[in-house]
This record gives structure tokens, C-alpha cells and sequence, in this order.
């Protein structure tokens, strides 16, 4: 019987992820969309979740222990913030 990740492992996880498939390094994506017409703005939904990314990266590594409530609203954040970037025309990586 397979354990289920511990909430430090299951964040770790969930970090990743969102490093691997956010474009923070996509080239002119903290620019407006065509011809201006953004739907919310794609640099403050992906600063908001690098804000939220950098907190984890450091707070596990200082011990914070992330609540289950915690992992589920950074992942309902970055569930959000990929949503709002594919109105924009902006491709997650895969």
C-alpha cells in the first residue's frame, strides 16, 4: 500500500510543477497581449505566483511545515493563474 506524500514532500512537488509548466521564461511575457487587449495582466498573475513560490522555496527550507490548506490555495492560485494566461494566448509549458 502506497503511503501518501507527507505535506512538505506534497508542496515540493507542487512547486516544481509549477516551475516546469509556468512560462516564467517565456520571452516578452511580461508584456500586454495583441493589441492591448488583456484579460487580466499576465505579469502580475505570474509575479503573484513567483511571490508565492519564492516564500515556499524558502520557507521549507527554514522548516515551515505547509498546512493541507496551504498546498490547496497555492494550487488553486496557480490553477487560476494558468487559466488567465491561456485568455491572454499565453501557453503553459508541457
Amino acid at each position: 500500500m502506497e503511503r501518501k506524500p507527507d505535506r512538505v514532500s506534497a508542496m515540493k512537488r507542487l512547486l516544481e510543477q509549477v516551475k516546469n509548466t509556468l512560462p516564467f521564461d517565456q520571452p516578452g511575457i511580461f508584456s500586454c497581449g495583441p493589441n492591448n487587449n488583456c484579460v487580466g495582466c499576465p505579469k502580475k498573475l505570474l509575479d503573484l505566483v513567483d511571490a508565492e513560490v519564492n516564500y515556499w522555496d524558502a520557507a521549507i527550507v527554514q522548516g515551515v511545515i505547509p498546512s493541507l490548506g496551504d498546498i490547496s490555495r497555492f494550487g488553486k492560485l496557480c490553477k487560476n493563474v494558468s487559466r488567465g494566461l491561456q485568455r491572454n494566448d499565453i501557453q503553459s509549458h508541457h
